[in-house]
């Protein structure tokens, strides 16, 4: 499973004309998820991202995450992230899950992330999606948790 975390000043995603997620400062976190995945992935990938510390503390060290900035989270499903890129000139998604899996994985990591975290917003599995960003940095990180299955 694959977030691609982004430390934003502001973030907000639209479906069909209607905002259904907006944050100001925190993360905003794009999600894949890959076949062989499951729910200890999606459980370890949200403890991953609310606990990643990118934020700055009072020396300007990257060294407090999330939870204890009380920043927001964004997460939009990207079923993009699972690409294989290594040869030619067009994604394979061979290494995708199945429609189905993602959906329900992505869901599960969704709730894992509510349940550790207050303020939590969300766009929605295989809708069409425009993703707003404001990149604070700019910092990005790409996260990846493996089934002992992939190792």
């Amino acid at each position: 499973m694959i977030a691609l975390i982004q430390r934003v000043a502001e973030a907000s995603v639209i479906i069909g004309g209607e905002k259904v997620g907006a944050i100001g400062a925190g993360i905003l976190a794009l999600v894949g998820v890959e076949r062989g995945d499951g729910e200890a992935e999606a459980q370890r990938l949200a403890e991953r991202v609310v606990g990643y510390r990118i934020f700055p503390d009072a020396a300007g060290k990257m060294n407090l995450s999330l939870r204890e900035t009380q920043g927001q989270l964004l997460i939009v499903p990207q079923f993009t992230l699972v690409a294989d890129t290594n040869s030619g000139t067009r994604p394979s998604f061979s290494g995708g899950a199945s429609a189905s899996d993602g959906e329900r994985f992505f869901n599960y990591f969704l709730s894992c992330a509510k349940k550790m975290h207050e303020n939590v917003q969300s766009g929605r599995f295989g809708a069409d999606m425009k993703v707003s960003l404001v990149n604070d940095g700019p910092v990005t990180f790409w996260l990846q948790v493996s089934s002992p299955k992939k190792s």
